[in-house]
């Protein structure tokens, strides 16, 4: 008996023990795919990678043969070449890379390619056998120059035809030809003009426009990366009007001339020639025919399959339908296939006898087999081609003929059989399929293996079921022989068996229903003639999870609440989660739903939440649900017509199918009395992503077909969907299916950038294709790189289902130009455009030199230094970077905690800023350059000091000890002195009660004070103080306070000395005093007499004395005098001149109330200083303007009388 079995590795150890493989005959071993197992299993050679058959290897470059195998233990290498074994050691070119067979070739070192064409063949052996590889055929890649010939110019007469020939040099593998001009460009091609399989250029009827000089044949050979052009061909096209203007020159008047006009022909065919020819392909390839015909006007090609149709989806149209292109031959595609060229004055023919031959190929392949000692076994290999493949047999790399004996062996065809096989009939077999157009070659190994049994389910694991569910306990398990299984319950329980039991083959225990009682332990026993194991598994079966109050049906007027109940009852030992949705989807984000522990309540419920509420609970072992509807009406209920949204459309239908559009109809349902605004068109794409709908178009709601624009290679289905107002109706039922016809991706990937991630590294990425955007199977993507602006050739590679794609070993930071384009099985995207991407960055290399410091203030420096050289940063410069720190304080001297502070100045700038400096303190700084991967090494620290600036405010200010005419001033040094202190400065002046400041008197106060003493000053009056410091630069800023000197017990008032020339002070309230009350009285009743007199001489035109008397003194008020020299000054206020209003009057309290003027006596101060002349005049001094802000200079204090400030309005 005979097990056919594919050992894999790299399979996880908990997947392992579910998977068996398959067999060709009942009784075979079976080997799990335990990765620790098969490490500690026996195992002949196994080939697992090899270079191609054919081989073609770039002269230029290293040649690698590949042989990689495993087997166990390792195995040893050997290598035949031309059929007799290949001394490495004896070539010093030639070396085999450590615990492998590939050999590599050092052609860049002195060795020749052409000295190592040949056939090689690789053996991997092990003490169980030896595995072989194919045959591999190593042949460089030529691309030799074109021949030299000497070109005649093509002169042809318009309409006729013409063929270009190419003939390029024969290479290996064959070029690709193109035809371009001296510009690089691609020579258009068309119906008319196209270029044949062969590489000619063929001109179906030749135009005045085909006359040119540069139709040049390229020959690009892309496994050496070269392109051979061939020497320019000139065509020189005759139009009927030139040869008409030539022959009119040359003849008479009198003569009858002119050419004949261009000649319409009927269609004859420039390849192939005759009437019939034959062709030969091969299973599996691509066929192409092709016919290319003359004729005037230009013939048109149609190709049929006589006594059959052309294959469906297999079978496309190039070079404009005068290629036919069949994909994947198969023997049913041999045949006459024929091509017609017509045009309007005929039609040609030519039939192509099309025979499809087959390499071999498998319909068995050999598998490997796993045999227990005793047993028996067959390997088969079946293979067919036409004609049809002779199979042979080899054992362990030898024909089996000349092998040595195995009485176990039986060869028999196709087949061989073994039977009783022990230990030593281990081997590797080889079968060869071949005939005269190809061969397989295939490894399959016999390993015989004695192993004791081996239990590979963990012990103790533990499975949970809910109970009336099915229990499955697994017992995976190998040995060879195959080992008997027995289940107990329990340690010392009795052999399981019944119909309430199921015995998998594999070890697994099956209890169809587990019920609370099946709870418990369960041993697995496996027993071989070479021994006995056992292992323990745990069941325990939980209680279902049950809903037992389940949501009801529920009707409800709308904006009111409504509630759903879900009570569950499950296993304690299990957790569960309840989810609720609506209409199968999310509840909506709306703080209107609420969701409790046991229920759902909707607050203020609307039109919107009509639908199904479902309870969904959730455990690790199961799951449950239910649902309710919720009806939601309108309050009260109103006879009314219903609007519902409408139902869906029907009757789809599918007519006018093209390669890339399609129409659709249908007929709309009913609109349930809302019209119907528009239809919206999804479609589903069977092939790529069956199941989900996109959206494609939508229309009007008065249209019921619409044109719908396809992609290739998608299988579609289209379904509409109704709008009105209300909503959205059911989607209708799907269309037909409509499978479009494969071709080449329309686009290039999007997004494609280069960057690196290592210094040695580009990182290619881009956004793949969707699937819809492969238009057709097969996809993949070009990768291409060079370096740029430097004269090197695209390297490229194919990969496919991935959106990255990483270079190894480039330069640091270099740029690259890149490109990305789609390709699938019919071919490639258009070209894609190229991008500029740069490899991996490192840190830079050098540090800024020639770093200056420009201190500009005590705040402020300004920081040089020079560039770095670009190619030291070694990447993408992102500026440079100043770390600078202040190191001590120049008037403490003392060092504190290090903070370093950054500054980054972006670009490539050379200097910097660095504001917020302390002044009078010591910095240290460096600069740094930046790239991408980091910052660079620091230059040399950098040592700068900060002048002296202005200090800030003292640290406090506190006025103690107040008496009748003392205040004790204390405060506290600067914080921030800033430099060296050199004095304090120190201004008060007194505050009146209108809040009005006196003269402002100021005291320089030595640096290493900290207290002072004021005397001489007020009594009860209020003092404002200002106080700041100095440095050599300037005063800081000041603080301020303010404080109150006591009053004495007698209130009498005192002369103020000392204080300053004059200070206001704040005076004992005179308003209450008795003298004062009648003085006012006095004034006021002199006022009024002053008024009546002023008033019967203006009715007589008289003019007052007294006034004339006061514009001879000169009124201080109109010309008031300044304080320093007692010289009048300039008059100031226009205001002062105002007359007195009727009714005005002055109160008790001494001020002028303010009533229309803007002028108030309260302005001018509160004594009474002055005295009446002797005719009524006031006799006074007039101190100026009122102080609002505090004064610098000593002014004086006096204020003038109200009777004095009424002056001015006589």
């Amino acid at each position: 008996m005979q097990p056919n079995i594919m050992m894999k590795k790299n399979i996880p150890a908990s997947k392992a023990s579910l998977v068996l493989f398959l067999c060709q005959m009942i009784s075979a071993l079976d080997v799990p795919l335990d990765s620790k197992l098969l490490e500690e299993l026996s195992q002949p050679p196994t080939i697992t990678q090899q270079s191609p058959k054919d081989y073609i290897v770039d002269p230029r470059e290293n040649i690698v043969i590949q042989c990689e195998a495993k087997g166990k233990p390792p195995p040893s290498f050997s290598w035949t070449r031309n059929g007799t074994h290949f001394d490495i050691d004896k070539d010093a070119q030639v070396t085999m890379k450590p615990n492998s067979g590939t050999l590599v070739v050092n052609i860049m070192n002195g060795g020749k390619a052409e000295a190592y064409e040949g056939v090689y063949q690789c053996t991997a052996r092990n003490e169980r056998g030896a595995a072989i590889s194919n045959n591999i055929v190593i042949r460089p890649s030529r691309s030799p120059l074109w021949t030299k010939e000497k070109l005649e110019p093509n002169h042809v007469r318009e309409g006729d035809s013409l063929v270009l020939h190419c003939r390029p040099p024969v290479g290996l593998p064959p070029p690709i030809i193109f035809w371009m001009d001296n510009a690089f460009q691609r020579l258009p091609q068309s119906e008319r003009v196209s270029q044949g399989l062969n590489g000619d250029l063929y001109f179906s009827n030749v135009q005045p426009e085909d006359t040119r000089e540069d139709y040049i044949c390229y020959a690009r050979f892309n496994h050496t990366q070269t392109i051979q052009q061939k020497q320019p061909i000139s065509v020189k096209v005759f139009s009927m009007d030139s040869l008409n203007d030539t022959i009119a020159a040359n003849l008479s008047d009198t003569d009858i001339y002119g050419a004949k006009p261009v000649t319409e022909r009927q269609p004859i065919l420039l390849t192939p020639t005759g009437s019939t020819s034959t062709k030969v392909e091969l299973r599996g390839n691509v066929l192409l025919l092709e016919c290319i015909a003359a004729g005037l006007p230009t013939p048109v090609i149609r190709w049929i399959k006589e006594g059959g149709e052309l294959p469906a989806n297999r079978t496309f149209f190039e070079n404009f339908k005068k290629t036919l292109k069949i994909i994947d031959v198969s023997e049913a595609d041999s045949g006459n296939y024929k091509c017609i060229a017509r045009n309007t004055l005929g039609s040609v023919h030519h039939i192509i006898s099309v025979t499809v031959k087959a390499a071999p190929y498998w319909i068995t392949a050999p598998r490997n087999l796993v045999l227990s000692p005793g047993e028996d076994g067959t390997l088969i290999c079946r293979a067919n081609g036409n004609p049809k493949p002779n199979i042979s047999w080899l054992a362990n790399g030898v024909p089996i003929a000349i092998a040595p004996e195995d009485p176990s062996r039986k060869v028999d065809g196709d087949t061989i059989i073994f039977s009783h096989v022990q230990e030593r009939s281990s081997a590797v077999y080889q079968c060869n399929a071949s005939n005269e157009f190809g061969y397989l070659l295939a490894n399959a190994f016999v390993n015989v293996l004695a192993e004791p049994p081996r239990i590979l389910t963990p012990a103790n694991k533990l499975y949970q079921v809910i109970a009336d569910s099915p229990a499955l306990l697994d017992c995976a398990y190998f040995g060879s022989p195959k080992p008997e299984i027995e289940w107990f319950k329990g340690v010392k329980g009795s052999i399981l068996r019944g119909n309430e039991y199921v015995f998998h083959d594999n070890g697994t225990l099956e209890i169809p229903v587990a019920q609370k009682d099946s709870t418990g332990t369960y041993t697995c026993v496996a027993r071989n003639e070479l021994g006995k194991i056992q292992n323990e598994v745990q069941l325990e079966v939980k209680d279902p999870t049950m809903i037992i109050k389940q949501p009801e049906y529920k009707v409800i007027q709308r904006y009111g609440q409504v509630s759903f109940e879900c009570i569950i009852k499950h296993d304690s030992t299990l957790l569960p989660t309840v989810v609720w949705l609506k209409d199968s989807d999310e509840l909506p984000d709306d703080e209107r739903f609420l969701v409790g522990k046991d229920n759902l309540t909707i607050m203020n419920v609307t039109d919107k939440d009509d639908g199904t509420y479902t309870c969904i609970v959730n455990t690790t072992l199961d799951s449950v649900s239910a649902s309710a509807v919720l009806t939601v009406v309108a309050a009260p209920p109103t006879p009314a017509i219903i609007y519902a949204r409408p139902n869906p459309p029907f009757d789809l239908e599918l007519t006018g199918q093209l390669e890339r559009s399609v129409e659709l109809s249908w007929i709309p349902g009913d609109e349930n009395n809302s019209p119907i605004t528009n239809f919206v068109i999804e479609y589903e794409d069977g092939l790529h992503e069956p199941g989900v709908w996109h959206y494609q178009t939508e229309v009007p709601g008065t249209q019921t077909t619409v044109q719908l624009k396809l992609s290739p290679y998608v299988n579609y289905s289209f379904r509409v969907i109704a709008v009105n107002e209300i909503g959205r109706s059911q989607p209708s039922e799907p269309s037909e299916q409509y499978l479009t016809k494969s071709a080449n991706p329309d686009e290039n990937p999007s997004n494609v950038q280069g960057t690196g991630s290592e210094p040695d590294n580009l990182v290619i990425t881009w956004e793949s294709l969707k699937g819809f955007q492969s238009n057709g199977p097969g996809l993949q993507y070009k990768v291409s790189w060079r370096q740029k602006d430097v004269d090197d050739e695209w390297t490229s590679v194919i990969v496919a289902n991935v959106s990255k794609y990483i270079v190894s070993g480039t330069p640091t930071f270099v740029p690259y130009e890149i490109k990305v384009q789609a390709l699938n099985d019919l071919g490639y995207a258009p070209e894609p455009s190229e991008v500029i991407g740069h490899s991996g960055e490192d840190l830079p290399m050098v540090a800024p030199g020639n770093v200056q410091v420009h201190v500009i203030n005590s705040t402020l420096a300004k920081v040089h230094w020079d560039t770095v050289p670009l190619k030291t940063v070694r990447g993408h410069l992102q500026g440079y970077k100043v770390y600078y720190w202040k190191v001590q304080s120049l008037s403490r001297r003392s060092r504190r905690h290090v903070e370093k502070n950054i500054l980054t100045f972006r670009g490539n700038k050379t200097f910097g800023m660095l504001p917020g400096l302390e002044p009078y303190s010591s910095y240290k700084l460096n600069v740094r350059v930046v790239n991408g991967k980091g910052e660079g090494p620091a230059s040399p620290d950098k040592v700068f000091k900060t002048p002296e600036g202005v200090p800030s405010s003292p640290s406090f200010l506190k006025i103690t000890n107040p008496t009748l005419d003392s205040l004790t001033l204390e405060w506290g040094s600067p914080t921030h002195p800033n430099g060296v202190l050199i004095s304090y400065t120190l201004k008060f002046q007194p505050i009146n009660n209108t809040h009005e400041l006196g003269p402002l008197v100021e005291i320089r106060i030595p640096a290493n004070e900290s207290s002072l003493v004021l005397k001489n000053l007020n009594y009860s009056t209020r003092y404002k103080f200002y106080f700041n410091a100095q440095t050599s630069v300037g005063s800081g800023t000041q603080i301020t306070e303010e404080a109150v000197t006591i009053m004495d017990e007698a209130g009498i008032l005192r002369p103020a000395v000392g204080a300053g020339k004059a200070m206001a002070s704040r005076q004992v309230d005179i308003a209450t005093q008795g003298w004062f009350i009648g003085l006012m009285c006095a004034v006021a009743l002199l006022i009024l007499i002053l008024l009546i007199v002023c008033f019967i001489r203006r009715n007589k035109g008289g003019k007052y004395p007294v006034k004339e008397k006061e514009d001879a003194h000169a009124d201080p008020e109109i010309q008031p005098m300044k304080e320093d020299d007692g010289t009048f000054g300039e008059y100031s206020d226009a205001e002062d001149h105002k007359p007195l209003k009727k009714g005005s009057r002055t109160p008790s309290d001494r001020t002028v109330k303010k009533e229309d003027s803007d002028d108030s006596l309260v302005d001018y101060g509160e004594g009474v200083n002055g005295q009446f002349n002797e005719d009524g005049s006031f006799i006074g001094q007039y101190s100026g303007k009122k102080e609002k802000e505090p004064a610098e200079g000593n002014e004086s204090s006096e204020a003038p009388s109200p009777v004095n400030a009424m002056n001015s309005f006589v």
